[in-house]
């Protein structure tokens, strides 16, 4: 399945990147690979900061939240 990793950007908005990596997968890998898939679109800057984003496992045997 995938993970969802929602991200807080200067306007106020909160933009959500569908990433494609194993249940395994690193917290900061998702957050770095979300952040970097944001910067490339021309959105308005989001935050670096990985405290402010939420990671979310999404499908597979149960549902495993992260709040960083």
């Amino acid at each position: 399945m995938f993970w969802t990793v929602a991200l807080v950007a200067l306007d106020g908005r909160q933009y959500v990147y569908r990433v494609y990596a194993p249940r395994k997968a690193l917290p900061a890998d998702l957050f770095w690979a979300a952040y970097h898939c944001h910067e490339d679109g021309g959105r308005p800057r989001a935050s670096d900061w990985f405290d402010s984003a939420e990671i979310r496992w999404v499908g597979g045997t149960g549902e495993l939240a992260l709040r960083s």
